[in-house]
């Protein structure tokens, strides 16, 4: 084990993290993590089952005395989401989580930590063998390919899951309950537009990167850019002002990250050159300077390339420009009733024309199902005039606040008793799987929480160490508390 994570405590949660890092587990390949937890089971003697979308279950007996508690789903997702800085070689299929130490912070070296949801995982398992907790029924629910689009609770049945207590262990800001989440759907906009062999003239890769990124529920109200829309901001501007060809245009690569990086493949005529780079150098300087606080390190690169094969025609690029430079990004609006939380924004996640095909897909987020649903119309109306044919994909529900909750009054409890103070009651504008798991398990009471997480969905990665070991003590507690 990397001395490093074996020092820190918990240790019986770090050896379990640690183990986490050195088993590939993109979203959509979980399999060597599900083998790695059913090995655990085998060796603790645990029942286990695994149904039919992949999910798996693992269930531990209660303590002496305690057989007659309801029994509690300690819930996390398997997956973890692939970023890298473009500059770091890195298979997520195949190679481990390089883990660094940096002050009081975990991180990765230059891609996702994997803390996101892997603090979770490693705290069931670490449920899952302690002998010394005082603890009722357990039902151990691993979910997969949440990040991809939560298709682990999606597929989850109802009936397989006895608990009638779900703790969700996603959260990511230590002495936070989370009681509410918003629910989401996925925009996607496609049309076909005609291309031509390029002409002559001098190629250009133009690229936006060293964005910061992030997910696009929790840090959608931060003033982060876009790459996606400050490509394409340039890119019409440019249109307008030169007579410019556009190979391709490609960025952003998950549905639940704000894009960091895109790029662009064009021509414009040699005689022009010199008056275009000025624009772009230009133009550059402008946006640095809009977001010269919340994106530093953002860079802006015009590069000669080899000449593209094939462009986009005159006659189709003034629309291909509009749609991608009128797409909505960012905050909607406010909540009115949670002070300072986003009710309804939306993410454009995706985009990529090339090969005379255009793709726009974007997720959206609300409180509010209405709220949702007139977003994603909107969205649509916008590219239906273009000639787009828009489908929606992946909707899930919300989760609603319960004022009455039993385990919110017994967790409030022991957060005031162990650590001298009231947890914040919150709701978090991102999806959360309890909202999905709670349509289909109407009556389970649910809360969701964990240790203190920093630019999840970013190579920035990072987990607060000691917030690590409280959590753990809280978790600990709690299950020692219901009765």
């Amino acid at each position: 084990m990397g001395k490093e994570i074996a020092d820190l405590e918990p240790k019986i949660l770090w050896k379990h993290f640690y183990s986490l890092t050195q088993i590939p587990r993109p979203s959509g390949h979980e399999q060597k993590v599900i083998e790695f937890i059913i090995a655990f089971a085998k060796e603790h003697k645990l029942e286990y089952v695994q149904d039919k979308v992949g999910n798996l279950i693992v269930r531990k007996q209660a303590a002496k005395g305690k057989e007659k508690i309801k029994t509690v789903v300690l819930q996390s997702h398997v997956d973890m989401v692939p970023q890298k800085n473009s500059n770091k070689k890195h298979d997520f299929e195949k190679d481990p989580i390089e883990t660094i130490i940096d002050g009081e912070w975990l991180k990765a070296k230059e891609t996702t930590l994997g803390a996101d949801n892997g603090i979770g995982v490693a705290a069931i398992l670490a449920v899952l063998e302690s002998s010394d907790i005082l603890h009722g029924p357990i039902e151990a629910l691993f979910t997969i390919n949440e990040e991809a689009g939560m298709e682990g609770a999606f597929g989850l049945k109802p009936g397989i899951l006895k608990g009638g207590i779900l703790l969700n262990l996603d959260s990511e800001d230590e002495g936070e309950l989370f009681v509410g989440c918003a629910g989401g759907i996925d925009v996607e906009a496609i049309t076909t537009y005609k291309e031509e062999l390029a002409p002559l003239g001098q190629a250009h890769d133009i690229s936006v990167s060293g964005l910061k990124g992030g997910h696009s529920g929790l840090d959608i109200n931060l003033g982060r850019a876009n790459a996606n829309k400050i490509l394409g901001r340039f890119l019409w501007s440019a249109h307008n002002n030169f007579p410019l060809k556009i190979a391709k245009i490609k960025g952003g690569d998950l549905r639940n990250a704000i894009p960091r990086e895109a790029h662009a493949s064009i021509i414009i005529p040699e005689k022009h050159e010199h008056d275009f780079r000025k624009f772009f150098e230009q133009f550059a300087v402008e946006v640095k300077n809009e977001y010269k606080h919340t994106e530093p390190g953002m860079i802006l690169s015009l590069n000669p390339a080899g000449a593209p094969e094939m462009v986009c025609t005159d006659s189709a690029m003034p629309n291909l420009l509009s749609m991608l430079n009128a797409a909505i990004h960012g905050p909607v609006r406010m909540s009115d009733v949670m002070p300072g939380v986003v009710e309804t924004s939306l993410n454009l996640a995706i985009v990529d024309f090339s090969d005379g095909q255009a793709k726009m897909i974007y997720l959206l987020r609300s409180f509010l199902e209405s709220a949702k649903y007139a977003l994603a119309e909107q969205v649509a109306s916008l590219h239906q005039v273009l000639g787009c044919q828009v489908d929606f994909d992946g909707d899930y529900p919300g989760w609603q606040p319960n004022a009455d909750s039993a385990i919110l009054k017994t967790m409030k409890a022991v957060y005031k008793d162990d650590f001298g103070k009231e947890p914040a009651v919150k709701a978090i504008h991102a999806g959360l799987e309890c909202g999905i798991i709670g349509s289909k398990y109407p009556e389970m009471d649910m809360i969701s929480f964990g240790p203190t997480i920093r630019f999840p969905h970013s190579p920035d990665e990072k987990v607060k160490i000691d917030t690590v070991d409280k959590f753990w003590k809280y978790l600990k507690v709690t299950l020692e508390s219901i009765h």
